[in-house]
């Protein structure tokens, strides 16, 4: 599992100290795009939906498919297809279809939309994001482990997994097999005393899931 840690520090020149890692880079705050290209291993560059969300404003997608063309020039850099929190699948599906970048990015399953969906979108692309939504907004919390392993077992019905990313679920990324997670742990924490952006991410690099998902038993919600 690959973990991408948040190019959100500063001052930027503190950035080198991950070199050699992989990094994701916020359109919400593009300016580390470049020196996150010339150290990481590999960039994933997401679409600053949930800041947008979180902000109340409105989404310039237009201003993403730009910025994201000049560097999805590098093979190793993938982007997360624009995405609505809440907006419902068709709204969702919109957006995909207006994706100009091909398989270069990755769609997003939120974790209230159908089950259906999420096997549409694997069907189709090489990755699919996971996101926490509507009634799942709380990563980690038991409705949210319900859901998450009820996705799991029915994914690992059709055979192999697919690469799946979890969005902001670096925390239970051992938990659960995914190819890729991200989080802003080292961005947000890296001042405390006790923490150095290198050896965050290194603990954190050496935390990774079982290689094979066994079917989990499924507890149901109980009714208010």
């Amino acid at each position: 599992m690959i973990h991408y840690h948040c190019a959100d520090i500063h001052p930027h020149h503190r950035l080198t100290e991950l070199a050699g890692k992989h990094l994701l880079v916020s359109h919400a705050y593009p300016t580390a795009a470049m020196i996150s290209h010339q150290i990481a291993q590999s960039c994933l560059l997401d679409n600053g939906a949930f800041s947008v969300w979180k902000s109340g404003k409105s989404a310039d997608w237009n201003a993403y498919y730009e910025w994201s063309d000049v560097y999805l020039d590098s093979p190793t850099t993938w982007a997360i297809i624009p995405d609505i929190i809440d907006a419902g699948e068709e709204a969702q599906d919109d957006l995909i279809a207006q994706w100009p970048h091909s398989d270069r990015g990755a769609p997003v399953w939120h974790m209230n939309e159908s089950m259906e969906r999420l096997f549409r979108l694997i069907d189709v692309w090489p990755r699919v994001c996971l996101g926490s939504a509507g009634e799942y907004p709380t990563v980690g919390s038991s409705n949210w482990h319900r859901r998450m392993t009820h996705a799991f077992n029915e994914i690992s019905k059709r055979g192999r997994l697919p690469w799946l990313h979890g969005l902001r679920m670096q925390s239970i990324g051992h938990l659960y097999p995914f190819g890729s997670v991200d989080s802003a742990d080292i961005a947000r924490n890296n001042n405390r005393p006790q923490n150095t952006i290198r050896g965050m991410a290194a603990r954190w690099d050496c935390v990774q899931p079982a290689i094979k998902w066994e079917k989990q038993p499924e507890q149901l919600e109980l009714a208010g």
